[in-house]
């Protein structure tokens, strides 16, 4: 399966319970489709002691949500956007910014 978007990327979550909040791409699984967004889908997980005198208990993380809940912050303009792909004058492929009168590469 092929993700939108990319580790680091910027990006803003279109449904679920924390819909409207931006975040940062902390990893991305192209297999499943999913993504891990920072400070977004926060999960309890109950975490056991792996050394001796190492504190187990319950623990906020961050859980994995599908890529299509999720939409590219443009860098430069702020903007939700959907990404095009352009192949550039010395054979690079950049993602560009699809907003009205943007067009930025990133």
């Amino acid at each position: 399966m092929n993700v939108h978007v990319k580790t680091g990327d910027t990006v803003v979550i279109l449904s679920g319970k924390d819909k409207g909040k931006k975040g940062k791409v902390l990893a991305v699984s192209p297999k499943e489709g999913k993504v891990i967004v920072e400070g977004c889908n926060m999960i309890k997980k109950h975490v056991k002691p792996r050394r001796m005198g190492e504190q187990g208990g319950i623990v906020d993380a961050e859980g994995a949500m599908y890529s299509s809940k999720v939409m590219l912050v443009c860098p430069k303009c702020g903007k939700p956007t959907r990404v095009a792909h352009k192949i550039l004058a010395d054979g690079t492929k950049a993602r560009l910014c699809k907003n009205e009168g943007c067009g930025e590469t990133f």
